[in-house]
């Protein structure tokens, strides 16, 4: 894995930024001289993405980045590729690094208590503790913590109405409510427990990481997780030790699949699944066909072709 030469880095950082076009610009400058390729999202709240390059390319950004107010200790995850994964470099100004729409939320000020790995199995095992999966209902439907809620939301802006609907229900179930929340790298799990203390739930936590630490420190013996973990890069799902897992991604939908799935009579390698088959037009499966020729050509030339990108970075 390491003799890879491509680095990928996936980071954010909740952090204060009073003049983000000021970061933006500086911060674009630096990738596109380094040969950096990716996605960084800049927002008043701080600063998300995935990047790719050389390891010393990688290096030079990272320092750029540390540089910023509030991100000398920016959490980065690590991964390797035998090529640069993304067709081009942005640096984007957004309203939110993760997009919870609920402005009173304070990210950076007022979030829940950070739970390291090697104690949330204590934790999550408790019967007072309410565990809740913030993640989408196609991340969740391959894996996930023994006896957490999975809210079965298909965007993670639908999060704070399926709580303020469930609140009654899910405070009710225990005397001294405490909520534990999890994500795939810790970014919305972080800003759902700031939306929590928003509503006034005081006993809140999330794990440190997200799913992936636990799986990269946790033993699989030792393991309440079950199943495997989506990634929003070309793995697509993960498993213990984060070994690359069984899943592959459908082209058309972005949905994670299995060796069933793609022995359906539905799926078509970038036109079709059994999860959007019904749900698609013949118009646009001839659309997606195409495209996956033109793929297949580009890389019989060498080019990168642009329908060839992987889900997006901004959920983790």
């Amino acid at each position: 894995m390491t003799s890879l030469p491509i680095c990928v880095a996936a980071l954010y950082q909740f952090t204060r930024f009073t003049d983000c076009a000021a970061v933006q610009a500086p911060l674009q400058q630096v990738c596109d001289t380094q040969g950096i390729k990716g996605t960084i999202l800049i927002a008043e709240e701080g600063i998300n993405g995935t990047i790719a390059g050389t390891d010393d390319a990688i290096a030079a950004v990272l320092g750029h980045i540390r540089a910023l107010p509030g991100c000398a200790d920016i959490g980065i995850k690590f991964s390797r590729a035998a090529e640069i994964p993304f067709i081009r470099m942005k640096v984007r100004l957004k309203k939110e690094i993760v997009t919870l729409g609920q402005p009173g939320v304070d990210p950076v000020g007022d979030v829940g208590t950070y739970v390291d790995p090697q104690d949330w199995n204590a934790l999550i095992a408790d019967p007072d503790t309410i565990v809740i999966d913030t993640r989408n209902d196609y991340e969740v439907s391959i894996g996930q913590f023994e006896g957490a809620i999975d809210p079965r939301t298909t965007s993670f802006r639908d999060f704070p109405a399926w709580f303020r609907a469930r609140r009654a229900e899910l405070l009710g179930r225990t005397n001294k409510p405490r909520v534990a929340m999890y994500c795939t790298g810790g970014i919305r799990c972080e800003k759902s427990t700031a939306f929590l203390r928003s509503e006034g739930i005081e006993d809140v936590y999330h794990l440190k990481g997200g799913i992936l630490s636990y799986l990269e420190h946790i033993p699989e013996e030792e393991s309440r997780w079950r199943g495997e973990c989506f990634v929003f890069d070309e793995r697509v799902s993960v498993g213990h030790g984060l070994q690359q897992g069984d899943y592959t991604l459908c082209r058309a939908c972005r949905h994670p699949l299995d060796e069933e799935d793609r022995a359906s009579e539905f799926y078509e390698n970038g036109v079709s699944c059994p999860h959007c088959h019904a749900q698609r037009t013949p118009q646009q499966r001839s659309r997606y066909a195409e495209r996956q020729k033109q793929m297949r050509l580009a890389r019989k030339r060498g080019q990168a072709h642009v329908g060839a990108r992987l889900a997006g970075t901004d959920d983790r």
